[in-house]
């Protein structure tokens, strides 16, 4: 027993994929059609429960091998792509930061998904949901337990992917449409950044594997550099400032996927991330006294914003970004392993909160909290933090709205120039019923509507012209010479030569 449990850290890849082929098999049931009424929606339901049941069990399994045998430490899978310098390689790390937290991570994926069930029954969006927390699943565990910078990555865009569509779970209502915009947008620039410091290992390092990464020996104003790329993109995904403002706009979502993604797991994404750099950042004492002075901004900003919400939810995530930013002032200081428990304690603590939101929603509605005296006294300072300090319209006129001007050039480009360069139906200018049979549509749709009024003129001319013209008359003549011709084909002499030549052509 003690052998086999050695053994299954190499199975550790099936964590991600379970909650992924989970995914993918309710889309294909909802391709299929196999998911109408109340009788679609428990199979939905248990093959989610199931597959991350299936990711918890196997890495409680794993963290019982740690007791006999250590930390796995790396475990290489597979080769994803290669180079001549350099390669990608889908690989996993094993160890006390990453199967703690990934474990967690699971137990909390699990206990939403059994929550989730009976809490959006007769949705609309039923098992739309659950293939977006599938996704989601998969994504937050392949970002814990990555070997290396581009596993991370994969699965950073598969959270934020998932984020986006949650946020828009509502996609008839403009406000949810427009705040999964606004989120979507900010965290590109955390994208970008992951991006640049990627590229920056590739070309430095050649290997995106942390051990080669902290092992490489490189000159402190690369080593800033490259450590910057990746802060930038964990305080982006933990809203810490400048960019907290995504966050209070992502609880458009349901209440469950709020829990998991804002309360429990992306929202600590950041902070694992900035964990995982430790090795960098004990040589850099001036990033980490940027992240303990970002820490302590975030966490007085959230306080203050908290104080004056008039809901459950929103004091809740302004709590969320208050405690993540307490993290930050922690690994700031060098404390990592009181950031660690922390994150984990948090997370928790956190995922009970809002799943127990909508109860609190309802006992509150008749009572909303007030501000203190202190604050409400201050009429500057009550109204900054009632309009969040201008950081909402701040993000708006720097990002949402360049983005949407952005959109609506794109969208007149192509109703004024490429709808009508390839053509669209409907849009075509309608052509004299006597001169063509079509409508053309774009530059495409005139010029076949050009060859098909020649091929009509051809017609009418040659063919259609009544009795006597010369289309008749060529008719009249091929007919005449196809009667001729089949008369000889019957004559016995020429079937016979018929099947003599057949029999020279077989042989």
């Amino acid at each position: 027993m003690i052998a086999g449990l050695r053994a299954v850290a190499d199975w550790v890849w099936l964590v991600p994929l379970l909650p992924l082929l989970a995914a993918a098999l309710t889309g294909i049931r909802v391709l299929l059609g196999r998911t109408a009424g109340d009788a679609g929606e428990p199979p939905t339901a248990r093959l989610a429960e199931a597959a991350a049941l299936g990711a918890l069990l196997l890495l409680l399994a794993i963290d019982l091998s740690v007791i006999w045998h250590g930390w796995p430490g790396s475990r290489v899978v597979a080769t994803w792509f290669a180079a001549a310098h350099w390669q990608g390689r889908v690989s996993f790390l094993l160890d006390a930061l990453s199967l703690p937290v990934a474990t967690l991570a699971a137990l909390t994926g699990w206990l939403v998904v059994r929550f989730s069930a009976p809490y959006l029954h007769r949705e609309p969006g039923f098992h739309r949901y659950f293939i977006v927390l599938g996704l989601f699943l998969a994504g937050i565990q392949a970002l814990l337990l990555a070997g290396n910078g581009l596993l991370l990555f994969l699965g950073w865009e598969m959270c934020g992917v998932a984020s986006f569509l949650l946020i828009g779970y509502a996609w008839q209502r403009p406000q949810a449409t427009g705040n999964a915009l606004f989120a979507f947008v900010t965290n590109r620039a955390g994208d970008a950044g992951l991006l640049f410091a990627l590229g920056l290992a590739a070309f430095w390092v050649g290997s995106f594997e942390w051990q080669d990464l902290f092992a490489a020996r490189l000159p402190l104003v690369d080593l800033r550099v490259l450590a910057l790329g990746f802060v930038v993109a964990a305080l982006v995904k933990s809203a810490q400032l400048p960019f907290t403002p995504w966050i209070a706009r992502a609880l458009e979502g349901p209440t469950p996927s709020s829990a998991i993604f804002y309360g429990a797991l992306l929202v600590h994404a950041g902070v694992f991330l900035v964990l995982r750099l430790d090795p960098w950042l004990q040589q850099l004492p001036d990033v980490r006294g940027g992240l303990l002075l970002i820490g302590a901004l975030s966490a007085l900003y959230a306080w203050l914003c908290g104080l004056v919400q008039s809901d459950v939810k929103s004091a809740l995530i302004y709590a969320t970004v208050f405690q993540v930013g307490l993290m930050f002032v922690a690994i700031g200081l060098g404390w990592t392993t009181l950031a660690t428990a922390h994150l984990c304690l948090h997370a928790a603590w956190r995922t009970w909160q809002f799943l127990l939101a909508p109860s609190w929603l309802t006992l509150t509605r008749e009572r909303p909290p007030a501000p203190p005296r202190w604050l409400a006294a201050n009429r500057w300072l009550y109204g900054a933090a009632l309009q969040r300090f201008w950081l909402d319209q701040l993000g708006l006129a720097l990002l949402a709205e360049p983005t949407r001007a952005i959109a609506r050039d794109v969208r007149a480009l192509e109703a004024n120039f490429i709808d009508r360069a390839i053509g669209e139906p409907g849009r075509g200018r309608p052509v004299d019923p006597g001169r063509s049979l079509v409508r053309a549509d774009g530059l495409p749709g005139r010029l076949l509507a050009a060859a098909a009024g020649l091929l009509q003129r051809f017609e009418n001319r040659l063919l259609l012209r009544g009795r006597g013209g010369i289309g008749e008359r060529l008719l009249r003549e091929a007919g005449h010479w196809l009667r001729v011709l089949e008369e000889l084909l019957e004559q016995p002499r020429y079937l016979m030569m018929a099947v003599m030549v057949t029999f020279v052509v077989i042989l």
